[in-house]
């Protein structure tokens, strides 16, 4: 999520303080992306499709969990994900995000611009991800 200023909207998960991280989802048996990443934003953040527009998606991107990783029960078979990101721009108008979505996911968010990004806020495995995300939609170069 881009607002009108070039700033993305980062989250801090709710039950692990210190995790920032783009509103993120996965998409249901059956699901088509682009409809999983309607349902997700409007779960995750509040917003409608009519407050934003996507103006560009690039899947492809992929991170295997540690072992250490918790996963539920009905996922524990995963290694790993293999993502698409979208780029999506706020309309004017819309609303400011709303957090208070059952169940909650984040407890804070802000809208920061792309080269203050911090790797220091995610798990050291999805470091590569986010990286190339940062470099393929807003051409920055986030280092360690």
């Amino acid at each position: 999520m881009v607002d009108e200023k070039g700033r993305v909207l980062v989250c801090e998960r709710f039950r692990v303080p210190g995790a920032w991280q783009f509103p993120q989802g996965g998409v249901d048996e059956g699901e088509e992306h682009d409809k999983a990443l309607l349902r997700e934003v409007e779960e995750e953040v509040g917003f409608l499709p009519e407050h934003y527009s996507v103006a560009k998606s690039k899947g492809g991107y992929r991170y295997k969990f540690p072992s250490w990783v918790s996963k539920p029960a009905h996922k524990r078979h995963f290694v790993g994900q293999e993502q698409t990101y979208y780029l999506c721009r706020m309309n004017p108008g819309a609303p400011p995000v709303n957090l208070m979505q059952e169940p909650r996911e984040f407890s804070q968010s802000r809208w920061i611009y792309p080269e203050e990004f911090s790797l220091a806020w995610l798990p050291e495995f999805k470091r590569e991800t986010y990286q190339a995300v940062m470099k393929d939609f807003f051409g920055v170069e986030l280092s360690e």
